[in-house]
């Protein structure tokens, strides 16, 4: 039954229909060709209420307890608009009541009208069945692993398997690698009692991927991953998160990844990425090139601008091999110095027209690759 047609109130607090309607309001665009896909669609079924949002590729539900008085019944009504007026509310009891197409909102002495759309409009992803891959992991674990290689997606690329990131689940891990064609990052974790009889592969687009990296706790709670056809279905807490995948052939990773680079230093992460955000003011606004030197047991980090402006920084390190100048677009290094949170960084080399390899002391299931660039 339609809340258009029927005149139901719901009386709840305010937090109770603000906390679920965040959780779903990440993907709704403010500007779309489908003026229904702006809005919320509010499901009352019995004592619960349902909360979602879809952009037609990604679709995010929430259910929330409520009273269990008056009738079933569904509404849509624009996310955002509803969202501010919560926010801009004190604490207190909020009644929700149909008046043919408005939505009538109450809170203390305050009053808002609000236009509604029929919930039968509203699109829905139909959810996969059939052949699928499950698996579930701590929140914890998988957010860190989004959240270290993310920023290496591409955004607005015409290759568009690279504006998003590779999920692969083999044997008894998971790897997930982005890259942008400069950059790559490469993230893996072990899944416990799980051996996936053949390798799967799956390409979350990268607006899932940043909205995941936003919902999902920083706790043990589990996390349960679906893969079936073009769909994944991300289940945790309260929230179902469905979304689309990219179809598309994700460039090998596995050869990207240097294996027998001989040079390799040691540096503090925090002293590097001191040095390199001072550098960097000082690069081209267009190139943010930024020159590494070695030799003698120093690294210099020089960079400079049309102005004929210079920087120079210089870290003591262990060093004593042939001197070698090297250059690197500056926000890639800052990137990953920024996303990972280890005392040190191990940057391995070959020579200055080869890939820079970073891993982490304290995590051999990380790497960065990052090309370097001509001064």
């Amino acid at each position: 039954m339609d809340w258009n047609t029927t005149m139901l109130l719901l009386k709840t607090s305010r937090d109770a229909l603000l906390a679920p309607l965040k959780a779903v309001s990440g993907v709704v665009e403010k500007r779309h060709t489908m003026p229904i896909l702006s809005n919320v669609l509010i499901e009352k079924t019995g004592d619960r209420l349902t909360f979602t949002t879809s952009d037609i590729e990604i679709q995010i539900r929430t259910t929330t307890p409520c009273e269990a008085e008056g009738e079933d019944a569904s509404i849509t009504v624009a996310a955002r608009k509803f969202q501010d007026i919560l926010s801009a509310l004190p604490e207190s009891e909020i009644s929700l009541a149909p008046e043919e197409n408005r939505l009538i909102l109450k809170a203390g002495r305050s009053r808002f009208q609000l236009q509604t759309l029929p919930a039968k409009e509203f699109p829905l992803i139909t959810l996969p069945d059939g052949d699928v891959v499950r698996f579930s992991m701590p929140q914890r674990v998988f957010k860190q692993q989004l959240a270290l290689i993310a920023y290496a997606m591409a955004q607005q690329d015409i290759r568009y398997y690279l504006n998003g990131l590779l999920l692969v689940a083999e044997d008894n891990k998971l790897v997930l690698v982005a890259t942008d064609g400069h950059r790559l990052g490469y993230a893996e974790s072990e899944l416990d009692n799980i051996n996936f009889p053949k390798r799967c592969e799956a390409i979350l687009p990268r607006k899932t991927v940043l909205e995941l990296v936003r919902q999902i706790a920083d706790t043990d709670d589990p996390i349960e991953v679906v893969l079936a056809g073009n769909q994944a279905v991300f289940r945790f807490g309260s929230i179902e998160f469905v979304t689309k995948l990219i179809d598309g052939k994700f460039p090998d990773y596995e050869r990207v990844i240097p294996r027998d680079h001989p040079g390799c230093i040691t540096l503090p992460r925090t002293m590097l990425l001191a040095a390199l955000q001072r550098a960097a003011i000082i690069s081209s606004e267009k190139f943010h090139g930024v020159k590494l030197v070695l030799d003698n047991n120093v690294l210099s980090i020089i960079s400079s601008n049309a102005e004929q402006e210079e920087a120079l920084e210089e870290i003591e390190i262990s060093y004593t091999g042939e001197r070698m100048d090297i250059g690197f677009n500056v926000s890639y290094l800052l990137d990953v110095l920024n996303n990972v949170s280890s005392d040190t960084i191990e940057w391995r080399f070959r020579d200055v027209s080869s890939s820079a390899l970073i891993t982490l002391p304290d995590n051999t299931r990380f790497k960065y690759v990052v090309m370097p660039m001509r001064m």
